[in-house]
């Protein structure tokens, strides 16, 4: 039997590993208390450096949901969610993840992260 993970390109999981970036930014800014690594991630998921972001309880459930959703997305060429006909996500985590997006790109271009731009448009 086929593993969910195993269908994800290298680009789907450059995806992932960018939403857990921004989200790291913006839990860091926006929410104060404690925070941990993401630990137990869906089977095949370690290759993401979760190690690096560590996120409060909130960001963490999100991000949960987040790459559950995208491992049962049921477009076999899943285009950007930007631009995706079939939102897999509730539209309460659509704005979540407008939100995290906006707020971390506008944040890390500003201090220097240009290489990012290329993302935000492609």
């Amino acid at each position: 039997m086929k593993t969910l993970v195993s269908r994800l390109t290298r680009k789907e999981l450059k995806d992932l590993r960018v939403l857990v970036q921004f989200t790291a930014v913006y839990c860091r800014v926006k929410h104060s208390g404690e925070r941990a690594v993401i630990t137990d991630p869906e089977p095949g998921l370690q290759n993401l450096p979760l190690h690096r972001y560590p996120v409060c309880a909130e960001c963490c459930d999100f991000l949960r949901y987040a790459f559950e959703r995208r491992l049962r997305c049921p477009l076999t060429e899943k285009p950007a969610c930007k631009h995706c006909q079939v939102h897999c996500f509730k539209p309460v985590y659509r704005d979540k993840v407008r939100e995290i997006m906006r707020f971390s790109g506008q944040y890390l271009i500003k201090r220097g992260r240009l290489d990012l731009l290329w993302h935000y448009f492609f």
